[in-house]
């Protein structure tokens, strides 16, 4: 009998012929049990292990989709307060730069991004924008850099020579992040220990993946995982993490 490869993921696809696009979709991640567990065992990503600095993935500041992405995020740091936001002075000059390379990302202030509040802060560690949704209860996602918002989900859309559209919808991976991430001690979808939550990352994750991928498409692939898990003769491919313990 032919071995299931180390590293396989099942995959569920759909044609799109209003926008023209066939969606892929991670399903092997996406019915796992990941949640993120920042300051409950997150490791960050350091060359080393640090969770004793609670920086989960913000050591190196959030690298912005575009221009827009950019003024967004801008428009919400001038809304943060002084009891949400433990280095708003530092902020007042500014929270994003640009790297040599041209990439547009967060300022960074000892050594992690601009707007993480620190364990010694009163408010707890964690991001400020966060702490802001959550004070006003709004939703984060409009506050917060796309990638760190959708991380550990990656949105990838290849246009095809004729103009079709495949998009992808995967786990974010560390070679994602370049040849920097191969230097990371620990990154979470490769960890058994994020593998912990009660619920489906399609079910934990909802609000991000309506805003990814808009809400009919998100039914359609809630629906057709809901019935999959109901026939009896299913067997479901279980994550490489958890197939690896």
């Amino acid at each position: 009998m032919t071995s299931v490869p180390r590293d396989a993921h099942e995959w569920f696809s759909f044609d799109d012929d209003e926008r023209e696009r066939t969606w892929l979709f991670d399903v092997t991640f996406l019915e796992s049990n990941w949640q993120c567990i920042f300051g409950h065992g997150c490791q960050g990503v350091l060359t080393g292990p640090s969770p004793e600095l609670v920086q989960g993935c913000c050591s190196y500041g959030a690298h912005f989709t575009d221009e827009q992405d950019r003024r967004r995020v801008e428009r919400a740091a001038k809304r943060l307060t002084e009891d949400q936001w433990q280095f708003r002075s530092r902020g007042r000059d500014g929270t994003t730069r640009v790297k040599r390379n041209g990439e547009i990302v967060t300022r960074l202030v000892k050594g992690a991004c601009i707007f993480l509040n620190r364990p010694d802060f009163h408010r707890g560690p964690g991001c400020a924008l966060h702490v802001m949704a959550l004070d006003n209860d709004e939703s984060y996602i409009p506050l917060k850099p796309d990638v760190c918002w959708q991380v550990p989900l990656r949105r990838e859309d290849e246009v095809l020579d004729d103009g079709h559209v495949i998009t992808r919808i995967s786990q974010w991976d560390r070679r994602h992040w370049g040849a920097g991430g191969e230097e990371f001690h620990w990154w979470c979808t490769e960890a058994p220990e994020a593998f912990s939550g009660r619920t489906r990352v399609i079910d934990s994750m909802r609000e991000e993946l309506v805003t990814m991928v808009g809400q009919d498409v998100y039914d359609t692939l809630l629906h057709y995982l809901n019935q999959r898990a109901r026939r009896p003769t299913t067997t479901r491919l279980a994550h490489p993490v958890l197939r690896r313990r």
